[in-house]
């Protein structure tokens, strides 16, 4: 059954269209991501299907009886009603209590808000996630998003796609988070240069549709410009033979990637890092950290000995409040710890992107921003100049120009964190980057950073570019340690369906709350007996084992290639075969005494 149809429809803001002559229809049962460039008309195009925009020329058809919710970027709450008020309306709390659905609604998204608590007194994220569960506690027939996974952590964004893809009603859904689009959209509309392209899929099938259309028009294109010379060569030629042609048959997947190499050189790229940074970076020993310092807020770290070293790429994850900003801050300096020792190397140069955007002289231009901190760096192996690097963070031709007072906030922040790239750093510590950033530029923003060489420390709620960008995952788990998860994302979040992950404020109650020999330390999982600087030594064997299976995992990889180039020359393949062999022994060797190790730090 049609639910909303669009017949010719055409908006523009100014001189330029942002939909020209679309027509398109949501079906019952559709579930669709909507991708774009920031501005391109994602907003436009879901304000229009909502009805809450009349567009300039064409038609738009709702289905009688329709019932639209939708969520946008903005929110209209009443500062002066309860936030019982606003999302359970008048039920009374025998009827919603009973009611499991609204029960698991309110646990994962208002679970830390106090339901009498005024709309007035909330923060932003807040009042958004009030919004959000009023949404999904009424029924309707088309549910439209527009960026819902904003001020949710990776764990309510797991949630909220599970929860999406539970209901039977039609979505349609504006967002950056890639992974969220995999996990709840069938469909996917790019709006691109006024008109809106149709794929199959979810963002992974959107993403190889359009390298194959790409790959076809190239071609194409291609034969166009060639039609005219062979003609010509033809006609000098005489007649051809004639030739029997052979036929191609391309799987379109293997096609895209059969030749693609690796997204980073991990080898090389940790080579270039130990020089630049030799093999300190930081070395956390027996440290303890409070979120609003020296004993005040909430305990994020306990005695906690932990070595970051060159060329680590880490995604630093844990639940809101967990103090993953307070972990940075410690490694950028700006805050102190209670107790414990921070050692850092001596040829560290760090770059640090928090959550705040820094100042920026409103009267400056795009390029000179930039410029005036370095008019060229070095990024693996090609040299860029700014102009180049702002044109590939989403600046281009004019844009360099603007005057840095008319930029949005999204703008700024990818001015802040290129002006950070230019710095030629071989530390950076990302809080968030993704804030505001479209995925093209998050496509070029990832690119960059896979020929970086250095020390890469990354939060953000973003799991695909968290999971794309970084190499390990480590965890703030609430028992005041960091915790590596070879396992990523999806270990976390088992752990967190099993209760053993917490908040820092939440994990500070809970030993406040405990027995004085319940919290006394943070390393009660560890082994018995063991003193703070074997605890210590440990750790530190610990991460130089990972980093060794890092590259014996790299060198495997490079013999399985070497083996397929030698297929045809047994003397070769034979020694090579060899050579896997110790390293996989190796690497099984190594692997047990990571465990071993692992079991007696109890991680």
């Amino acid at each position: 059954m049609n639910l909303v149809n669009l017949e010719s429809v055409s908006h523009s803001y100014g001189p330029k269209p942002l939909l020209s002559d679309v027509s398109l229809g949501i079906e019952a049962g559709d579930r669709i991501g909507v991708v774009g460039r920031n501005g391109g008309g994602k907003t436009t195009l879901i304000s229009v299907l909502a009805g809450k925009l009349k567009p300039n020329a064409g038609r738009v058809t709702h289905n009688r009886g329709l019932h639209v919710g939708s969520l946008s970027q903005g929110d209209d709450l009443d500062p002066a009603r309860s936030v019982r008020d606003i999302v359970l309306g008048g039920r009374q709390e025998h009827e919603w209590a009973g009611d499991a659905g609204i029960r698991e609604i309110l646990g994962n998204l208002l679970g830390d808000i106090d339901l009498d608590a005024l709309a007035g007194s909330l923060s932003g994220g807040e009042r958004r996630r009030t919004a959000l569960a009023k949404l999904l506690i009424d029924e309707h027939d088309l549910i439209i998003l527009d960026e819902p996974t904003n001020h949710l952590d990776i764990e309510a964004i797991d949630w909220l796609a599970r929860h999406l893809s539970g209901r039977k009603t039609a979505l349609l859904v504006v967002t950056h988070d890639r992974w969220f689009l995999d996990a709840v959209s069938t469909r996917t509309w790019e709006v691109v240069d006024g008109s809106v392209e149709r794929y199959e899929g979810g963002y992974a099938a959107y993403v190889l549709a359009k390298a194959e259309r790409v790959r076809v028009a190239a071609a194409s294109e291609a034969r166009r410009q060639n039609l005219m010379r062979k003609e010509i060569a033809w006609l000098r030629r005489g007649p051809p033979a004639r030739t029997s042609k052979p036929k191609f048959r391309i799987e379109a997947a293997q096609a895209l990637i059969a030749d693609e190499p690796p997204a980073r050189e991990s080898v090389e790229l940790v080579k270039f890092a130990t020089a630049r940074l030799g093999r300190t970076v930081y070395d956390l020993e027996d440290v303890t950290l409070h979120a609003g310092g020296p004993g005040q807020g909430p305990l994020v770290l306990d005695r906690a000995t932990w070595q970051f070293g060159p060329g680590d790429r880490i995604g630093l994850i844990g639940v809101n409040g967990s103090g993953k900003s307070s972990v940075l801050r410690l490694l950028a300096d700006t805050v102190r710890p209670d107790s414990g020792k921070v050692v850092r190397g001596k040829t560290v140069r760090l770059a640090h992107l928090s959550q705040e955007l820094s100042e920026l002289d409103p009267a400056r231009r795009v390029l000179e921003t930039v410029e005036e901190i370095r008019k060229f760096i070095q990024v693996g192996k090609k040299e860029w100049t700014a102009s180049q690097l702002l044109e590939r963070l989403g600046f281009k031709g004019e844009a360099q120009w603007k005057v840095v007072g008319d930029l949005s906030g999204g703008e700024r922040r990818r001015l802040q964190l290129l002006r950070l790239l230019m710095d030629d750093p071989n530390v950076l510590l990302l809080d968030e980057p993704t804030n505001d950033l479209d995925i093209e530029t998050l496509n070029e923003l990832e690119d960059l950073l896979d020929g970086w060489p250095g020390t890469l420390i990354v939060v953000s709620h973003d799991r695909y570019f968290l999971e794309r960008v970084s190499d390990r995952t480590v965890a703030l788990l609430g028992d005041g340690r960091l915790s590596m998860l070879p396992g990523g994302v999806d270990e976390y979040l088992t752990r967190r369906a099993s209760g053993t992950a917490l908040s820092a404020r939440a994990a500070s109650g809970a030993v406040s709350s405990a027995s004085p020999a319940a919290g006394a330390t943070a390393s009660a999982a560890v082994e018995p007996g063991l003193s703070a600087k074997e605890e210590r030594e440990l750790r530190k064997e610990l991460s130089r084992l990972e980093r060794q299976l890092d590259k014996l995992s790299a060198r495997e990889a490079a013999l399985h290639a070497s083996m397929a180039d030698a297929a045809a020359d047994y003397g070769r393949l034979a020694s090579l075969d060899a050579e896997l062999k110790d390293i996989v022994a190796e690497k099984e060797s190594v692997e047990t005494e990571w465990l071993e190790m692992a079991d007696r730090l109890g991680e």
